[in-house]
C-alpha cells in the first residue's frame, strides 16, 4: 500500500509543479522534496508518472520551476557524493534524483534556449561543501552534475564493496579512498574480482543510464561533415578533471570483456535467476563507445598518421584519457583478455544448443562491434594480436552470420556497413589473408550452401550470397565487399569449388553488356573480380585447380570481356535488351541448395520496426588508401596522382543512392535499379563509345588469356584421348599442372588500407547514436524527443 501511496505523492508533486505560475523557491525544501525524500519509485514509474507534454510545458510556461528542480537535484546528487551516502535514505534520494534527471534532460536538450543551461553557472550556487571550485566558488551544472556521477559510481556501500570490515560505524571517507582498489571486475590492469552484489550492479547501472543521458545531447545537433565537434559532456568527463577517469575506464572495460551470459552452464538458467550483470554490461558497453569517440581524420590517437605508424614509444596521446588509455594497452595478457571477451559475447547469439532457448541471448553486439572497431583502429598493437594467430577467426565467422542474417532486413543496414567496415579495416593486413587458410570446421547455422573448405571459402560464399539476395540498400556496399575479396586474394592456397563457381557467377554477373552500360561505376566490380583471379594465378597457381577449371568453364565471360562491343548501335541495343531467358543472377548449381543445418532464411524486418536513418558513406576511393607489398612483405603507401587513374581506382561516387537488388533479379534492367554515379545526379548520364573504349583498353584480361590460351587445348586433348566426362580427373591434371615461364610477370600486390576520415567518422556518430536510442526502450529515455542526427522511420 505503502508504494501506491508514494506514487500519489509523487504525482501530485509533479502536477503542482506544472500547474504552479509563480516561481517556487529554492528553499523551499518542503516542496522540491516531494519529489525525491518521500518516494520509491522505480525508473519505469518516473517515467510513466511525469509524462513528457508537462515536462515540456513547466520548460515553457515556468522556466524557473524547471531550473530550480535540475539545480536542486543535481545538489543533491553532489551533497550525496560528499557524504558517502550511508544511509538508506540517502540511496534512496540518490536515486530518485538520478531518475528524474535521466527523464527530463533529453527534453532540455531537445531546446537549442535550453542547450546552454548546465554550462551556465547558477548564481550563489556553489557546489555545497567544496573547497576545490573555482575562485567565485561556482562550477558549471554540467561539471558538478558529472564528477558527482564518478564519486558515486565508486562508493563503498552503495556502487562498490566496503573494504571495511564489519566497522559500519565508521564509514571511509569517500574522499580519501584510491578509487583504483574498487575497480569493479578483474581484468586488464587489476587481478581481484569483487563478490557479485546484485544491488551495486542495479545502482551502477542506474547511474550509467544517467551519464549516457548527459553524454546525448550529441543526438539533438543535426548531423555535420564537420567532425571535430566536440562533446562537452564526454570532453569533461573523460578529462583530467575527473578523479576517476582511469578506475572507471578500467571497470567499464573489464565489465563487459569478463562477462559471461550462459551461465554456468546450467540449461533456463536465464529464466530462473534475473541476470543484473546483463544490463550493466549493456549499458557499460554503451558508455564505453561514446566516451571513446574521437577524429580519426585528425591523426591517430598514438599521435601519428592514421592508420598506418604504430606507438613505439608513449606518446601524449589525445585529450580524451579513455582514448589514451585505450590506445596504450600493450600487455599480451590484456590483449587476450579483451579479445576471448568480445569473441565470446559475438559468438553467444549462435551458440546451437539441444534444447531450445535454453542459452541466454544477448541482444547487444551491434555496440560489442562498434567496441572491437575502435579497439583495432585506436591501438594497432592490439590489432596485430588479433592477427597474429588464428584468434581473429573466432570474431570473423559471428561478423559474417551477422552480415548473412541481417542482409535481408533494411532496419540493419548500419549492422551490415560496421561488420563490412571491420573486415575493411582487418583485411588490409597481410596476416588476415593468410588465417583465412584454416579449414572451416564450426559449423554455425546459416543459410549458405554446404562447402568443404576453408574460412576464406566461409566469406567468399556469404559475400555472394549478401550480393545476390540483399536488399536494395545494400549496393553501395559491393565495392566494399569486392575490395576485402582483392586484398585477402593474395593469400588464399585453395578455394573450394563452391568458392570458386560464385566468384565466376558474379563475374557473369557484373559482366552482362546492359549491366555494364547502365550506369558508370559498374565496370569497377569487374575489374575488381579480374584482380582476384589474376592474384590467385600469379600467386597462388598451385593449389587453385577449382579456382583456374571453373575459369575454364566460363571462358566465354572473358571472352566477351574483351570483345565488348564500344559502337553506339551495339550500345543502344544493350540497354534495350529485356532480361528474357538468361538469369544475369540465379542461383547457381543444384546441388548447392542444402543449407547449413539449423539455419533459417534471412528474414525481412517486421513491418513496424524502427530505424534510424544513416550518414551516407564514402565511396571506395575515400574509404581506402592504396598501398604496394614489396619484396620483403613490407608495405609501401602508393602516391595519388593527378593523372587519370584506372577506372576501377577513379572516384567512385560517394553517393551512390539507394539502390536495390531483389533476390533473383539483382540486375534487371530498370533504371531505379541502378548504381547511381555522381554525374547522372548532375545532368543525365549515358554510356558513350569513347567512355566504353576509356576503360575496356584497361581490363586486366592478360594473365587470363594466356592461361586459357594453354590450358585448354591440353584439357580438350586429355578430354578425347581419355574419353573423360569425370572432372575430378581434368582436376587431378590441373593440379599437377604448371604454368611457369608463361604467365605474364607477375604485378606487385596492391592492398586497399581503410582510412579514417571526416565523413567515416560523421557515419559512426549516427549510427552509435542511432543503436543507442533504438535499444534503450525500457525506460525508452529518448522516445519522442526531437532528435535531429538521425530520423526514426517505420519500416
Amino acid at each position: 500500500m505503502g508504494n501506491t501511496d508514494s506514487k500519489l505523492h509523487f504525482r501530485k508533486a509533479v502536477i503542482q509543479l506544472t500547474t504552479k505560475t509563480q516561481p517556487v523557491e529554492a528553499t523551499d525544501d518542503a516542496f522540491w522534496d516531494q519529489f525525491w525524500a518521500d518516494t520509491t519509485t522505480s525508473v519505469q514509474d518516473v517515467f510513466a508518472l511525469v509524462p513528457a507534454a508537462e515536462i515540456r510545458a513547466v520548460r515553457e510556461e515556468s522556466p524557473s520551476n524547471l531550473a530550480t528542480l535540475c539545480y536542486k537535484a543535481v545538489e543533491k546528487l553532489v551533497q550525496g557524493a560528499e557524504s558517502g551516502c550511508h544511509s538508506e535514505k540517502e540511496k534512496q534520494i540518490i536515486l530518485n534524483c538520478t531518475r528524474l534527471l535521466t527523464r527530463i534532460l533529453p527534453y532540455i536538450f531537445e531546446d537549442p534556449d535550453w542547450r546552454g543551461f548546465f554550462w551556465s553557472t547558477v548564481p550563489g550556487a556553489g557546489r555545497s561543501g567544496a573547497e576545490d571550485a573555482d575562485d567565485d566558488g561556482a562550477r558549471p551544472l554540467a561539471e558538478s552534475l558529472l564528477l558527482a556521477i564518478a564519486d558515486l559510481l565508486f562508493c563503498p556501500g552503495f556502487t562498490v564493496q566496503s573494504h571495511k570490515k564489519g566497522a559500519a560505524d565508521t564509514p571511509e571517507d569517500i574522499h580519501s579512498i584510491d578509487s583504483c582498489e574498487y575497480i569493479w571486475e578483474a581484468g586488464v590492469g587489476f587481478a581481484h574480482s569483487p563478490p557479485l552484489n546484485y544491488i551495486h550492479d542495479l545502482n551502477r547501472t542506474e547511474l550509467l543510464k544517467l551519464l549516457l543521458t548527459c553524454f546525448s545531447e550529441a543526438m539533438y545537433l543535426p548531423p555535420s561533415s564537420e567532425s571535430n565537434i566536440l562533446n562537452p559532456w564526454v570532453q569533461f568527463f573523460c578529462s583530467t578533471e575527473n578523479r576517476h577517469a582511469l578506475p572507471l575506464f578500467t571497470s567499464l572495460l573489464n565489465v563487459v570483456c569478463a562477462y559471461d551470459p550462459v551461465g554456468y552452464g546450467i540449461p533456463y538458467n536465464h529464466l530462473l535467476f534475473s541476470d543484473t550483470r546483463e544490463q550493466l554490461v549493456e549499458h557499460a558497453v554503451q558508455v564505453l563507445i561514446v566516451t571513446l569517440e574521437h577524429d580519426g581524420s585528425t591523426g591517430a590517437p598514438d599521435g601519428s598518421t592514421p592508420a598506418t605508424v604504430v606507438d613505439d614509444q608513449d606518446p601524449a596521446g589525445p585529450d580524451n584519457l579513455f582514448v589514451n588509455y585505450l590506445s596504450r594497452i600493450h600487455r599480451e595478457e590484456d590483449f587476450q583478455f579483451i579479445l576471448k571477451g568480445v569473441a565470446r559475447l559475438l559468438t553467444n547469439p549462435l551458440v546451437q544448443t539441444y534444447l531450445p532457448n535454453s542459452t541466454k541471448k544477448i541482444q547487444f553486439h551491434q555496440e560489442l562491434l562498434i567496441l572491437f572497431w575502435k579497439l583495432c583502429d585506436f591501438n594497432k598493437k592490439f590489432l596485430f594480436f588479433v592477427l597474429k594467430s588464428s584468434d581473429v577467426l573466432d570474431v570473423l565467422v559471428p561478423i559474417l552470420y551477422y552480415l548473412n542474417d541481417a542482409r535481408a532486413d533494411q532496419s540493419r543496414v548500419g549492422l551490415m556497413h560496421i561488420g563490412v567496415f571491420i573486415l575493411l579495416l582487418l583485411s588490409g593486413e597481410r596476416n588476415f589473408g593468410v588465417r583465412l587458410n584454416k579449414p572451416y570446421s564450426v559449423r554455425v547455422p546459416m543459410d549458405i550452401p554446404v562447402f568443404t573448405g576453408t574460412h576464406a571459402d566461409l566469406l567468399i560464399v556469404v559475400f555472394h550470397k549478401i550480393i545476390t539476395s540483399g536488399h536494395q540498400r545494400l549496393q553501395p556496399l559491393f565495392d566494399c565487399l569486392l575490395t576485402i575479396v582483392v586484398n585477402v586474394s593474395p593469400y588464399l592456397k585453395s578455394l573450394s569449388m563452391v568458392a570458386a563457381n560464385k566468384l565466376l557467377h558474379l563475374l557473369e554477373a557484373f559482366s552482362t553488356t546492359w549491366f555494364l552500360f547502365s550506369a558508370s561505376q559498374n565496370h569497377h566490380l569487374v575489374f575488381f573480380l579480374l584482380e582476384v583471379f589474376n592474384n590467385i594465378i600469379q600467386y597462388q597457381f598451385d593449389g587453385n585447380c577449382n579456382l583456374v577449371y571453373a575459369i575454364i568453364r566460363k571462358r566465354h565471360v572473358f571472352h566477351q570481356l574483351a570483345n565488348l562491343p564500344t559502337d553506339p548501335s551495339s550500345i543502344q541495343k544493350a540497354l534495350q535488351r529485356k532480361k528474357r531467358s538468361s538469369e544475369p543472377i540465379s542461383r547457381t548449381n543444384s546441388q548447392e541448395a542444402v543449407s547449413m543445418e539449423g539455419s533459417r532464411p534471412a528474414a525481412p524486418a517486421e513491418p513496424g520496426t524502427l530505424k534510424a536513418s544513416l550518414f551516407a558513406t564514402p565511396g571506395i576511393d575515400k574509404l581506402t588508401e592504396k598501398s604496394q607489398v614489396s619484396e620483403d612483405g613490407t608495405m609501401v603507401s602508393v602516391q595519388k596522382t593527378d593523372s587519370p587513374q584506372s577506372p576501377v581506382d577513379g572516384a567512385v561516387a560517394a553517393g551512390i543512392s539507394d539502390t536495390e537488388s531483389n533476390s533473383e533479379d539483382v540486375f534487371e534492367e530498370k533504371p531505379e535499379r541502378r548504381r547511381m554515379s555522381s554525374a547522372s545526379s548532375v545532368g543525365q548520364w549515358a554510356a558513350t563509345p569513347d567512355w566504353v573504349l576509356s576503360w575496356k583498353s584497361k581490363l586486366p584480361l592478360q594473365t587470363i588469356m594466356r592461361l586459357l590460351q594453354v590450358l585448354v587445348p591440353q584439357v580438350e586433348k586429355i578430354c578425347i584421348d581419355k574419353g573423360l566426362t569425370d572432372e575430378s580427373e581434368i582436376l587431378k591434371f590441373l593440379q599437377h599442372g604448371t604454368l611457369v615461364g608463361l604467365l605474364p610477370v607477375p604485378h606487385p600486390i596492391l592492398i586497399r588500407k581503410y582510412q579514417a576520415n571526416s565523413g567515416t567518422a560523421m557515419w559512426f556518430r549516427t549510427y552509435m547514436w542511432g543503436v543507442i536510442y533504438l535499444r534503450n526502450v525500457d525506460p525508452p529515455i529518448w522516445y519522442d524527443t526531437d532528435v535531429k542526427l538521425f530520423e526514426i522511420q517505420r519500416v
